[in-house]
């Protein structure tokens, strides 16, 4: 059988989730406003690299990956509500996301503010009410757990708080890594974890991989820090420079520019070198870290 092509699973990948997620808002008995707020941000384009890491996790095990479409659903609805919530004025102010208007700026601060509400309840219902046969009540209890916990007070939302009690300091590398690890390295931890879970993986194997994905997304940081810096706005669908505006401490700033590009460089190498202990077929999680660190946007 022959094997696809790195470009031909994402672009599958990326076909199954918008479809599944425009599906979703349908569903809902919701007034008009609020599902299109929702749909707006949703379908607003994207990598779709957390669904990705989640399909590839499972496919290195053999299993099919729509078994673990519900779970990546959920995790683009949280994603996109802290997308949402991140571009208001009470929080960094943006007028662009991924080259549209930001919510808020189309549907007002009100409806901007509820329909992030909305997306990140429903995230946790689409994973409760999932029905396939070969995921047990256990591992829907379990990822609901993990979910909570990596976009929680422990995780997502700690980092934001973090960066924002940040700005205008000069931060210590491990103070930045902390920012990073919470605010964007734990919701790429999730799918990996969440597609190690669905596809019956053992303890030591999760944890194997929780340490390739933490890597990974320090890695996805790291390349964000580089973008500010080298990117246009058109490039990546927002403004660039605002880390400097806001007098942010990044990668660039405490180790210069090619200081942030070794350390990526090296941090990747890192995710790679510690999913060769796996008994199984990884070659997409290894093409993702080429992912990561070739990206423009």
């Amino acid at each position: 059988m022959t094997i696809p092509s790195f470009s031909t699973f994402a672009k599958k990948s990326k076909q199954l989730i918008e479809q599944q997620l425009h599906t979703y808002v349908g569903v809902l008995e919701s007034p008009t406003v609020l599902k299109e707020s929702m749909e707006y941000s949703l379908q607003a384009g994207g990598k779709r690299i957390r669904p990705l890491l989640l399909f590839a996790t499972l496919d290195a095990f053999s299993k099919d990956i729509e078994r673990g479409l519900p779970v990546a659903c959920a995790l683009e609805m949280i994603h996109t509500y802290s997308l949402i919530h991140d571009d208001l004025p009470c929080m960094d102010d943006d007028d662009l996301r991924r080259g549209k208007p930001t919510n808020h700026k189309v549907f007002g601060e009100d409806i901007a503010t509820l329909a992030g509400d909305a997306l990140l309840t429903y995230a946790f219902q689409v994973i409760a009410t999932m029905n396939h046969k070969e995921v047990t009540s256990e591992q829907k209890v379990a990822l609901l757990a993990e979910l909570a916990t990596s976009a929680g007070a422990e995780g997502m939302i700690a980092g934001q708080v973090a960066d924002m009690q940040a700005e205008g300091k000069e931060l210590k590398k491990e103070e930045l890594e902390y920012i990073h690890r919470n605010k964007t390295g734990k919701l790429l931890v999730f799918p990996v974890v969440a597609g190690a879970i669905l596809a019956g993986a053992t303890q030591k194997e999760i944890a194997t991989l929780k340490e390739f994905s933490e890597l990974l997304g320090l890695a996805f940081q790291i390349k964000d820090d580089i973008l500010d810096v080298e990117g246009t706005e058109e490039q990546i669908g927002k403004r660039v420079g605002s880390d400097e505006t806001n007098e942010k401490s990044t990668y660039v700033s405490l180790h210069s520019l090619a200081g942030a590009k070794e350390i990526l460089a090296t941090t990747l190498v890192k995710a790679k070198e510690s999913l060769n202990s796996l008994q199984v077929d990884a070659r997409y999680l290894y093409d993702i870290c080429e992912l990561v660190g070739n990206r423009e946007n």
